[in-house]
């Protein structure tokens, strides 16, 4: 796990280096934002290492604190609309209605969360071996209850074998991070997005141009 800035670095660039692979290999549109999924997590886990640096003192406020800000964005705001979106479009959800209300926990979680973000108080501080990000989260087990349920459910769901050992991996991860220290689970992603962005690779890449989408949403706002 990331327990350095030099941690970070690395599983920055093999994550980035994975996504930007998994993008060569998409052959649809559709799959366009399943298959950004590790370049996210890469250029996440990089953002991160300046978060490193500026706590320990080697680079300055101005990339810092931006830097702080910019990671607890993505992490908390971003991945829960962007996962259950990416699974929805790629058609790996069958069913319309299941879709829709993954991406609306998704929606008033990240929300909920930008807002604590923006008019509340945020500070990245060393804990041990990982970062504390410290953010003010309201309705703790509302919000953090329909985060899980974004980023974990749409693999758990999925049609595809491939991404269901995806839902189970980051189910067992999120929980175990928080059974370990709630307070690391913001800063502990780096097995789950190298877990995620391998998984993702290998389903991106046996999909060729051509190859018939599972049943998806689109098929199912047509019937």
């Amino acid at each position: 796990m990331c327990f350095s800035p030099e941690a970070d670095l690395v599983a920055g660039i093999v994550v980035t280096a994975i996504g930007v692979d998994t993008l060569r290999h998409t052959a649809r549109r559709e799959l366009l934002p399943l298959a950004a999924l590790p370049l996210v997590f890469g250029l996440h886990q990089l953002i991160e290492t300046l978060v490193w640096l500026y706590l320990r003192g080697d680079v300055s406020g101005c990339v810092g604190k931006p830097a702080a800000w910019t990671y607890a964005m993505v992490a908390l705001c971003v991945i829960p609309v962007l996962v259950p979106f990416a699974f929805s479009r790629s058609g790996a959800i069958s069913s319309l209605p299941v879709a829709r209300t993954l991406v609306g926990c998704g929606v008033v979680s990240g929300s909920i969360l930008l807002l604590t973000l923006v008019f509340g108080p945020m500070h990245a501080t060393i804990d041990g071996h990982h970062l504390n990000y410290h953010v003010g989260t309201p309705w703790v087990p509302f919000t953090l209850g329909l985060y899980i349920i974004a980023t974990c459910a749409p693999g758990l769901l999925s049609n595809t074998p491939t991404l269901r050992v995806f839902g189970a991996a980051n189910l067992v991860v999120v929980a175990f991070l928080i059974w370990l220290a709630q307070s690391a689970v913001v800063s502990l992603w780096c097995v789950w997005a190298a877990i995620s962005s391998l998984l993702v690779n290998q389903y991106v890449r046996r999909r060729p141009a051509g190859t018939t989408v599972p049943p998806s949403t689109t098929d199912a706002g047509a019937r």
